[in-house]
Formats: structure tokens, sequence, C-alpha cells
């Protein structure tokens, strides 16, 4: 008998964007992840800014291990919706992850660990991959996001680093 090659019955194309957002993506993330494979998808918000942009594209890896430490990126499931989030674990309670945007003033509920999806590990922006923030400077971006201070530290020295690259010779 000869045998036949299967069709998949979802393929994205190279360089096309499959446009999934709320518990689409949410189902797609565990289906994938669960598998042991990388996801990669655009991040849509301001939430995680300067860090992670809107329209970035942000890799989420499956867990490698039980616990996720204070200043990991993590992808998890909103408590009562079925929407993703991406922020930073800034503490922890118990069993469960305190997290928060880099851009935001508040931290978020506590987010037990069945809810977290995977972890950020790789950041692309315009092509070219991001290192700001996902390496050892990630603990002291948590440390003063928790606490709020991040925002009021790092506002000023965005400007003025904005400013310094505008006035230098291309």
């Amino acid at each position: 008998m000869e045998s036949q090659a299967v069709k998949p019955k979802f393929a994205i194309m190279k360089g096309r964007d499959l446009p999934l957002s709320g518990p689409a993506l949410v189902q797609l993330l565990r289906a994938v992840l669960g598998k042991g494979v990388p996801v990669r998808f655009r991040a849509k918000g301001f939430s995680m800014s300067p860090f992670i942009k809107n329209e970035d594209v942000v890799t989420v890896s499956p867990l490698q291990d039980a616990s996720q430490s204070v200043g990991d990126v993590i992808a998890f499931v909103l408590q009562g919706t079925d929407k993703l989030c991406v922020h930073r674990v800034v503490g922890k309670r118990g069993d469960r992850f305190l997290t928060k945007g880099d851009n935001s003033s508040a931290t978020d509920e506590a987010v037990p660990r069945e809810r977290i999806l995977g972890s950020v590990t790789k950041v692309e922006r315009n092509g070219k991959e991001v290192f700001l923030g996902l390496g050892l400077e990630r603990f002291l971006i948590a440390f003063l996001g928790g606490r709020g201070l991040l925002l009021p530290l790092i506002l000023p020295m965005w400007k003025l680093l904005r400013i310094i690259v505008k006035r230098s010779p291309s």
C-alpha cells in the first residue's frame, strides 16, 4: 500500500502573521508550548515599554523548571478572562507570582503557577534582537518596578538619551 503525505490542517507561510488574539491565541500558545516548542508572536500594547514595545516580536519558551524568579518576563492568562498577558515577575507571595508591566504603576493580581504559559526568552524589534530587559539587568528592573521607582528613574534618562542620539552625527 502506498503511503500518502498528510497535509497539515494549519500552516503559516514564512513572513506572514496569523491574526490571533484573546482565547484563540491563548489556546494556540498552550498547545504549542505544551509540546515543548517555543512560540513567536507580535506584542500588542504598551505595558512593558520601553523593554518590550508594541509590535515587537516576542518569543515565549516552555517553562524549564517549576520556579520562576524575580525579574523573569512571563506570559500568563489573566484571571477571569482568556486573555494573554506578558509582564515581569516582581515578587512572590507563597506559591503565587506578583507581576507588573514595566510601564505600569500598579502590580497585577498574584498569578498561580498553573496560569503561567511560558517565559519570554527573546525580543526582536525591526528584525534585530533587543537585549535590554532579559539579562542580568532584569533583577534591577524588577526591584525598581516592584517599588514604583522604574518609571520615575527611566523616563528622564530615556529623554536624555533620545536628545543625545538626535544630536550625534550619523
